[in-house]
């Protein structure tokens, strides 16, 4: 028996999930991933890469720790849209799909003849694996490959606690599974939440009284946009954690004056050296403190690099440029640092305007639209311009009518940013672009 599902026993009547309304003790969650590990030893299914497909609820968490535990090699796939379902499965290297309709297996072997070294290397030391696609928002999605037996052994030494958390990032994001691993193995209880909307989201803190919510800064801001943090009773919340982008320091002013009581803590970590423990230096404040016993970091340059016990073998389908020699991972996080070695994340290198030689961060201009009483929602990004390479555009959100909304903008900006960060175009549209994982999708120009 592992340590996993040792720790599980241990908490034996404590709720551990909470889906659609139905409550499931560790025992009864132990029960069933034996259940599925009795099925997948019968239909000879470990040391092989198999992909789950679809997002969180009970019996697919309970498939997570039942392939782990037969040294399977996981691939979390949680879209539905085929093209991109079969490009996943073929760049995995998958050889077997599952999908939990009720709570039987439908399993399907696949004809795949190929593998890769690293997949070799884990089956042959007969450790477990796990695969995880990048966001793709920036060319196509690599399949970063870890040693999951590596990963979960990070979690192992969890102080017990009893506390309500909701998992919000989804089942193939490495924050997701970070919430998932966290709450299971302190004997906590996680809420599965069937829609992530505002509403759905604000009435099931205030039903199972969560006191964690994990978050993007876009999705905190759609849940000021929308209201619903008025109509339901969110005094249980004692943290809210965010990440996945840059926090504009005006929505995290905002959001600390509408949660007085609420702790803010950033979180930090990326799919390729997963997620490390962080402090704010206050909950209205940017800068943290990297503080991971297994992750080491530098600045290069103004980026960040980092080093972790619980970094990826590497890559299935790409080049490993991202990382150095001798294993440092170049975040594209671009950061300041205070000289008591605290660090704020400013924006990602890749976002960077260029205008004329000068450079913007779309984050700083971000931050200071969205302090004006019409704007709701602002995102910022460059556009080709002949004369000066790019120039600086807004999409803005408003609340309201208003007549000549660049001259106010322009105006508002004129003596807190640089002429050449101040906007050059201002479009008004009814929502920013944002992915399915709550994370702004910048246009490239």
């Amino acid at each position: 028996m592992s340590f996993v599902i040792e720790r599980f026993k241990s908490f034996n009547q404590k709720k551990a999930l909470i889906f659609e309304d139905i409550s499931y003790t560790y025992e009864e969650y132990i029960l069933q991933i034996e259940t599925y590990k009795k099925i997948l030893t019968e239909n000879k299914i470990s040391s092989k890469v198999v992909a789950i497909l679809g997002d969180y609820s009970f019996y697919n968490l309970a498939l997570f720790f039942a392939l782990y535990e037969n040294k399977n090699i996981i691939v979390p796939i949680t879209t539905n849209i085929q093209k991109i379902q079969d490009e996943f499965i073929q760049e995995s290297f998958c050889k077997i799909t599952i999908k939990v309709r009720n709570d039987e297996l439908l399993i399907q072997n696949l004809e795949q003849n190929h593998s890769h070294n690293m997949i070799e290397k884990l089956t042959t030391n007969n450790n477990s694996g796990l695969v995880l696609f990048s966001s793709g928002s920036t060319g196509k999605p690599k399949a970063m490959i870890h040693n999951l037996d590596n990963l979960l052994n990070s979690y192992k030494d969890k102080k017990e606690k009893s506390m309500n958390m909701l998992v919000f990032l989804m089942f193939d994001h490495i924050g997701g599974l970070n919430t998932i691993f966290n709450s299971l193995f302190m004997g906590a209880t996680l809420i599965i939440p069937k829609q992530k909307d505002a509403k759905n989201i604000c009435s099931l803190i205030e039903k199972y009284k969560i006191m964690v919510l994990p978050s993007s800064p876009t999705f905190l801001n759609l849940i000021l946009i929308s209201g619903e943090h008025e109509k339901y009773d969110l005094s249980s919340l004692r943290m809210i954690t965010y990440g996945t982008e840059t926090m504009p320091e005006s929505l995290l002013l905002r959001l600390k004056n509408i949660f007085p009581k609420v702790k803010f803590l950033q979180t930090f970590g990326t799919s390729e050296t997963g997620i490390s423990t962080t402090s704010s230096k206050s909950s209205d404040s940017l800068f943290m403190k990297l503080e991971d016993i297994n992750c080491e970091y530098k600045i290069v340059e103004n980026e960040l690099w980092l080093r972790s016990q619980t970094q990826v073998l590497g890559y299935l389908n790409a080049s490993m440029d991202s990382f150095t020699s001798d294993g440092w991972f170049k975040t594209g996080d671009l950061v300041e640092v205070l000289e008591d070695g605290f660090l704020k994340i400013i924006g990602r290198s890749k976002e960077v305007i260029n205008v004329g030689g000068q450079k913007v961060l779309p984050s700083e201009v971000e931050s200071i639209i969205l302090s004006l009483d019409e704007i709701d929602d602002c995102m910022v990004y460059g556009e080709k311009n002949a004369i000066t390479g790019q120039t600086v555009v807004c999409d803005v959100v408003l609340n309201k009518d208003v007549e000549n909304i660049k001259k106010i903008i322009r105006l508002f900006c004129k003596d807190k940013l640089d002429a050449f960060k101040i906007p050059t175009k201002v479009n008004i549209v009814e929502k920013t672009n944002f992915s399915e994982r709550f994370k702004k999708i910048r246009r490239k120009g």
